[in-house]
């Protein structure tokens, strides 16, 4: 007599396991919840029964289980629409479609089937995982619920199938084609049997091991069945039955009382099969839910295929070496760094847009460490902290094999065809491609640009309309009457209730109410606003509008900026998502009425519109390194009137990919004094990240011009005290080298000095500056020579950032921002600049004490200052000393969140000089491969 093998019994075991193991997996990582989603289309009633169970099963062990039931006048087309929105959700680890559509149209259910993601599909029907079934590649392979049920139940019995005959009857693609599969994979010999096999109880009988899945009712007899076999019988029929209250029982496709009396293991049906089936299901789903955790949660070394230098000497132009080096696809790298498909928008082949959801599907895992790197007081001699900014994340992601991220600025194309050139870096430390990188990249800087002068045209339009029109005519104009009825707008009701007014019905306003409503009363000598161009364009930094007959003489002088000034850019660099930056537009302040209100853009009604026109460009860019190592490019705010970093959004994604073990690494723009500053009282205020490390820039070279060195001119050979060795003069400039490492220590951070070496520097010379940097509160001093030998180079600095990092981070903010504005200036100027004091102009806190009165004192402070000296005086080097700080004006940027205090004139659009560099700038026509970028 046979023993029972209980479906029943083993998938209960099954699933008190997986509860277990759900709930332990939960302690490591608590926002981990499998999530399984069952479409159905149609309301066939066994189908219902079937997905009631798998609901019940699903909900006892912990798995977020969903029901998508769909009409049966359902479309192909709309299954299939379904299927891709739920494999695009990750909140879904798991898609089965129930099996058969009762659809009133005609629908293919391979394909259907099909289109489940292979990774998804806990069914196992897709042709991906039954072709890795039938080549024995396990790896990413989901097996059938039903043969792993059964395989389960053999195994339960204790025998070995190892060198058994196992014999399979039937080949359906659902259970006996796979089902022979994990048999032979499992060292069984295997005969597969079906309708056209001749002799076939003389077959089955030479089975040791026998699955029977035919869907013919006790088809397999006692007599067929070889002595001491173990049999599954996954069939299961319905036969007329007079005792039966239903007139009708269940039976399988083995005559079970037969076959007992024969076989030593027999499954009963029902309670057999069936049960271990939802079981698999549930098991399926819950290591899909793991392994996209593991796989995708940064808990892992990625396996990032690194690129090979060639390092030549001498090294060539930038370009040359950009062009030289074959940049991997993006599509392989943002598989390489644990990105999913569904996550990355591609734009050709080398450059992507990165989704925000990856931040709901890493919000359980840790951050990463998070370094910035600054410089010493820029001279036109330059730092190269972008370069050591590469560089360090080559040599991180090469020499030391952890998973790292550069997060860097995008650069201005007004600069690029101006005079300074592009910002990838430089020789073999550098974003590629390059050109992409210093040309439109993916269109973030002009959406910027369209949405800034969006709103500057409906100021303008506004003023207009306002002084040409009545209240009556302009309230008509602004809730017109559509097939009579007349709404509010969801912005226009945002203004009411500004206001102070609660009504909701356009009828009922009073004529004072309507007039509150429609007149901003914008005073234009206020209007802080202007209109934005990405060129470096000197003769648009005053212009006058409104000259056209039409425009009634409404005319106005203003400017135009460059596009990296608008406050949409330094939005889009500290807004942390959607919602927030929408807020973010709708708060920017433009000027301010007559009576001295503040005028916004959602009260101009346009906020929701620039959200629109932003919609793209506040998803991070993804490109490469030389050595195939990530980089975000995402936004690039001026240092001066903004805070001169690159976005919180990239940051926050990129620490969650690389994981605990990773690091982030981004750049502050110009001085510590300026972009460090920033990026630690702005940036991390508004994004509540921690950071762990201070590289801090320096070259033997630009430290001597902080010593007294002598001027440099653009095209003339560098003086002899800068290729010399001239330790006096070396030692005078490191005072700027000091007080910079001061900075960085007044915020608890640990700060190790990148000694960024040229050829002519000497052995004494850059000794002199690593003891000093030690003796004066640096971590550690290291020199680099990533520019010519790329991470490489870099290797020693990589391994002093990551012993910084191990150091317990000590982040303080310099200021509480409830202080009143006047003193988180002063704190800033006596604390970093080394002033002994600040004098506010007339002008500046008439300013002030209207922002107070307007409600802005606690905003953090951004001060616009020259970059090139720790004083407002850029002719002062080194480290000046007995300064008081003159704060001239005082601007406010609302929807950034700062105010920002000017020192001195500051210029918003640069102008062409005479040669610019657009004339080495060109194309081959033929390759179209571009030259003369740099």
């Amino acid at each position: 007599m046979a023993n029972i093998l209980s479906g029943k019994d083993v998938s209960e075991e099954i699933r008190t396991k997986l509860k277990s193991d759900i709930e332990s997996y939960k302690e490591k990582c608590p926002s981990f919840l499998p999530g399984l989603a069952i479409v159905q289309v149609g309301d066939r009633e066994d189908s219902n029964v079937y997905i009631k169970q798998k609901l019940k099963n699903a909900d006892t062990v912990g798995i977020k289980a969903t029901h998508v039931k769909l009409p049966q006048t359902t479309t192909q087309t709309e299954v299939l629409q379904t299927v891709e929105k739920l494999n695009n959700d990750p909140s879904v680890h798991g898609i089965i479609v129930q099996l058969p559509l009762d659809s009133s149209n005609e629908i293919d259910s391979h394909l259907v089937t099909n289109a489940i993601k292979p990774g998804k599909d806990v069914d196992g029907l897709h042709e991906s995982n039954a072709g890795k079934l039938s080549r024995g590649d396990f790896d990413g392979c989901i097996f059938p619920c039903t043969p792993r049920g059964c395989l389960e139940l053999i195994k339960k019995s204790g025998v070995s199938l190892a060198g058994k005959n196992a014999v399979v009857l039937g080949r359906s693609k659902i259970v006996g084609s796979p089902m022979a599969d994990l048999l032979k994979w499992n060292h069984a010999t295997v005969t597969v049997c079906h309708s056209k096999t001749q002799n076939l109880p003389d077959i089955v009988k030479t089975a040791d091991i026998l699955v029977v899945a035919i869907g013919k009712a006790e088809f397999v007899k006692g007599n067929w069945v070889k002595p001491g076999a173990i049999v599954i019988d996954c069939g299961i029929n319905s036969i007329p039955d007079a005792t039966k209250k239903s007139g009708k029982r269940l039976v399988g496709d083995v005559a079970y009382e037969e076959v007992k009396s024969v076989a030593s293991w027999i499954t009963p049906v029902p309670g057999g099969v069936g049960p271990m089936t939802v079981a698999m299901l549930l098991q399926n789903t819950f290591e899909q839910a793991k392994r996209m955790v593991e796989k995708c949660g940064g808990k892992g070394d990625w396996n990032l295929q690194l690129l090979p230098l060639n390092c030549k000497t001498p090294v060539p132009s930038d370009l040359e070496v950009a062009q030289s080096q074959t940049p991997k696809n993006v599509e392989l790298l943002a598989r390489e760094v644990d990105l999913l498909p569904e996550e990355v928008d591609l734009y050709g082949k080398k450059k992507a847009k990165v989704s925000l959801d990856v931040l709901k599907r890493l919000q359980g895992q840790k951050d990463g460490k998070y370094i910035v790197v600054t410089g010493i007081t820029p001279t036109p001699l330059g730092e190269g902290k972008s370069t050591t900014t590469i560089g360090l994340v080559q040599a991180l992601g090469a020499a030391l094999k952890k998973n790292v991220f550069a997060c860097v600025r995008q650069p201005s194309q007004g600069p690029t065809f101006g005079i300074k050139g592009g910002a990838a870096g430089g020789g073999y430390s550098q974003v590629i491609p390059m050109e992409e990188f210093n040309l439109h990249l993916t269109g973030d800087i002009h959406a910027i640009t369209a949405a800034n002068n969006l709103l500057a045209a409906q100021i303008e339009a506004r003023m207009f309309h306002e002084s040409t029109q009545k209240d009556e005519d302009l309230y008509r104009r602004l809730v017109p009457d559509n097939k009579g009825k007349r709404a509010f707008s969801k912005i226009q009701i945002k203004r009411l209730q500004k206001i102070g007014i609660t009504k909701t019905d356009p009828n009922e306003l009073t004529p004072e109410e309507i007039n509150r409503f429609v007149r901003l009363d914008i005073d234009p000598a206020t209007i802080t606003w202007q209109r934005v161009l990405d060129t470096n364009d000197r003769f648009l930094r005053k212009i006058t509008v409104g000259q056209g007959p039409l425009e009634k003489g409404h005319t106005r002088e203003c400017q135009f900026d460059i596009a990296v000034a608008s406050e949409i850019m330094a939005i889009l660099a500290l807004t942390t998502g959607l919602q927030d930056m929408r807020e973010r537009l709708g708060q920017m302040v433009v000027g301010t009425s007559k009576a001295g209100v503040p005028v916004t853009a959602d009260d101009l009604g346009v906020s929701g519109a620039l959200t629109v026109l932003m919609k793209d460009a506040i998803r991070p860019n993804l490109m490469q390194t030389l050595e195939g190592t990530p980089v975000f490019v995402h936004a690039g705010p001026f240092a001066n009137i903004a805070h001169g970093n690159s976005s919180i959004i990239a940051d926050k994604i990129a620490l969650k990919l690389v994981g605990e073990n990773g690091f982030v690494v981004t750049e502050a723009g110009f001085g510590a004094d300026i972009g460090m500053e920033k990026f630690f009282n702005i940036k991390c205020r508004a994004s509540g990240l921690i950071p762990n490390a201070v590289v801090l820039v320096a070259t033997v070279r630009a430290l001597k011009m902080h010593g007294g060195g002598p001027t440099v001119t653009a095209g003339v050979p560098l003086p002899k005290a800068y290729v010399e060795e001239n330790l006096e003069l070396l030692e005078k400039g490191c005072a700027n080298l000091r007080k910079q490492i001061e900075n960085a220590n007044k915020f608890g951070v640990p700060v190790v000095v990148a000694i960024n070496s040229f050829v002519t520097d000497t052995p004494a010379e850059v000794e002199l500056v690593k003891s000093f940097a030690k003796q004066n509160g640096a971590y550690d001093a290291v020199i680099c020579s990533h520019w010519a030998k790329g991470g490489q180079g870099a290797a020693d600095l990589a391994s002093a950032v990551e012993a910084a990092t191990s150091q317990p981070s000590n982040f303080k903010f310099l200021y509480d921002v409830k202080s009143s504005i006047e003193e988180k200036i002063e704190t800033i100027c006596k604390e970093i600049y080394g002033a002994d004091g600040i004098e506010i102009l007339p002008l500046a806190q008439e300013q002030i004490n209207r922002y107070k009165n307007q409600g802005f004192n606690d905003l953090p402070i951004c001060m616009a200052k020259t970059h090139l000296s720790l004083s407002h005086d850029p002719t002062k080097k080194g480290e000046p000393k007995g300064f008081v700080v003159p704060i001239r004006e005082v601007r406010a940027s609302i929807g950034a969140g700062f105010i920002y205090p000017l020192l001195g004139t500051m210029t918003t659009m640069p102008g062409l000089p005479t040669r610019p560099c657009f004339y080495d700038i060109d194309i081959d026509p033929e390759t179209e491969e571009i030259v003369g970028l740099s």
